[in-house]
């Protein structure tokens, strides 16, 4: 199953793929989509939903996870990654793709082990789990990589309880 993660945001939305075989996962591939600074939002935001759009139609992934907005002090910031965070949806939403949504603490507890590890315990740890030589660059591509590695181990168990219901 080839899942693909998402850390949204206005200026920078993460993404990264990984194949998930008999608990086995393996990179597929991760990057980042950019916004210029001084394009007006809305315009932003287009380019995250054609960046998203063309990433689903090369990729093919089976499921997308997406991180919920963490609220911070900063409203300007949580509104901008809100309207890219609905942006994100909307393209996984059209493309048919099964979305799930996790909190920050979830993924760096799937990931590290510990709901309180900093950036760089996450990506050594994300280094570690798909035998990267170097922990994955910039910032938010190894976030969507922690996204998809989070997903790839709660979607099983999601699947179990939804059949049970």
């Amino acid at each position: 199953m080839r899942m693909l993660g998402i850390d949204p945001g206005t200026a920078i939305v993460g993404w990264g793929l990984v194949d998930e075989h008999q608990g086995t996962l393996q990179l597929v591939a991760y990057g980042v989509i950019t916004t210029p600074k001084k394009q007006p939002v809305a315009q932003r935001l287009i380019l995250v939903y054609q960046g998203l759009v063309d990433l689903i139609q090369t990729h093919q992934p089976d499921a997308a996870a997406v991180e919920e907005l963490f609220f911070s002090r900063n409203v300007t910031t949580a509104l901008a990654v809100g309207q890219a965070r609905g942006v994100a949806l909307l393209a996984l939403a059209q493309a048919g793709l099964p979305i799930a949504e996790y909190k920050p603490l979830a993924v760096k507890q799937a990931v590290a082990g510990y709901g309180g590890a900093d950036k760089q315990q996450v990506q050594e740890m994300v280094r570690l789990t798909l035998k990267l030589d170097a922990r994955p660059k910039p910032d938010d591509a190894a976030d969507a990589l922690a996204i998809a590695i989070c997903h790839a181990y709660a979607a099983p168990m999601a699947r179990r309880i939804a059949e049970q219901a």
